[in-house]
């Protein structure tokens, strides 16, 4: 991908247009955006993917995550390409 830059700053999305943010509003949209899904019924509302090719310890957090914060079951790490 020539010619890409890194982010180097978080955007988040106002009036369907992104914009440049701090890394606190940033994290307390996402955080805000959890806990939606969470409040509307995790187990319709959110689901994750990891890696299959991730470590056991980085699917063990995915998982620990999805299903003791948000309260859902719903987490795949099996990649079926």
């Amino acid at each position: 991908m020539a010619g890409m830059t890194r982010l180097t700053t978080p955007l988040v999305r106002d009036g369907g247009r992104l914009r440049p943010a701090s890394w606190d509003e940033a994290l307390d949209r996402a955080a805000t955006a959890f806990a939606a899904a969470r409040d509307q019924g995790a187990t319709t509302s959110f689901g994750m993917f990891s890696c299959s090719k991730a470590t056991n310890e980085v699917n063990f957090l995915a998982q620990k995550l999805v299903r003791s914060v948000l309260g859902s079951n719903n987490i795949d790490s099996c990649n079926r390409t």
